[in-house]
């Protein structure tokens, strides 16, 4: 009986959602800019990404979206162009699983056009865990190494779960009236230069090997380790990072919408304004 009463109520609610709610397949590569990747926006050092969520038309042209991506993010400082950096010798790696709700506008009614830029912004939450690889390739997660002497002397750990907000563009195309394509650049501006485990200064090896041990210096500075010009440790209060601008990661690719249910609303559109013509006006 309650059941059924619930599906009474939400039978109205239903009827009106019908040809506003979309399903969003996503695919493509992500990157990151940062302390070990200089350049603002680049496919060098880019991973594959995948995402998949769902849209709801609020009104037309503006949509609901709620999301989870999924992507891997790396850089090194051997891919560097400045010979510092490559004497710095650092690398990182990390998984990066988000999640998001977007509004999404898009300029132009897709009913009466074929193509239309749109725009997108809202916030998100983000997972991430720096790591590395030692001098024998095993795997080694760099943030409870203390490499910049997070944990020591009040100096607070970094999260590995913080908000982002997300926002981007790009250009949507109808392929059917139930069916869109889109290439979109989308950025994320964090709250945190630790990304990638490079942040400020260098902090003193003795006081970190005291505390972490000798691996937490060997992954704090790398520079020993190449062998056309092995460096030493430096001193502490050594620049080691730029903490000036914190670091944002990005995803660029094809996002795939189909609508759900079939019905007279448009998912991008005005309405079913294209009963009058088979063809569209105009690009």
């Amino acid at each position: 009986m309650h059941r059924l009463l619930w599906i009474i109520l939400f039978l109205p609610a239903l009827s009106s959602a019908q040809g506003k709610i979309n399903l969003n397949l996503f695919g493509g590569f992500a990157n990151y800019s940062g302390d070990l990747q200089e350049k603002r926006f680049t496919i060098g050092q880019s991973h594959l990404a995948f995402g998949a969520g769902v849209g709801y038309a609020i009104i037309p042209k503006l949509q609901l979206k709620l999301n989870i991506n999924y992507a891997r993010i790396s850089a090194d400082d051997k891919n560097s162009s400045r010979p510092l950096l490559k004497e710095r010798n650092l690398n990182f790696h990390t998984a990066v699983v988000e999640g998001n709700l977007l509004f999404d506008y898009t300029f132009l009614d897709l009913e009466l056009k074929r193509v239309s830029p749109y725009i997108f912004a809202g916030a998100g939450l983000y997972h991430f865990n720096p790591y590395s690889f030692d001098s024998l390739g095993l795997r080694v997660d760099l943030r409870p190494l203390s490499t910049e002497g997070q944990g020591l002397n009040n100096k607070p750990y970094y999260p590995l779960t913080q908000l982002a907000i997300p926002f981007g563009g790009g250009i949507r195309i109808r392929i059917t009236d139930n069916t869109y394509l889109a290439y979109e650049i989308g950025t994320r501006k964090l709250f945190t230069d630790h990304f990638d485990d490079v942040s400020g200064v260098y902090v003193d090896q003795t006081t970190l090997r005291n505390a972490r041990g000798q691996l937490a210096v060997d992954m704090a500075f790398r520079g020993d380790e190449v062998k056309s010009n092995p460096t030493s440790y430096p001193p502490a209060g050594t620049t080691r990072g730029g903490f000036k601008y914190r670091d944002w990661y990005y995803f660029s690719g094809l996002t795939l919408s189909i609508g759900l249910m079939p019905g007279d609303g448009r998912l991008f559109g005005g309405g079913n304004k294209r009963g009058r013509t088979d063809c569209p006006t105009g690009l």
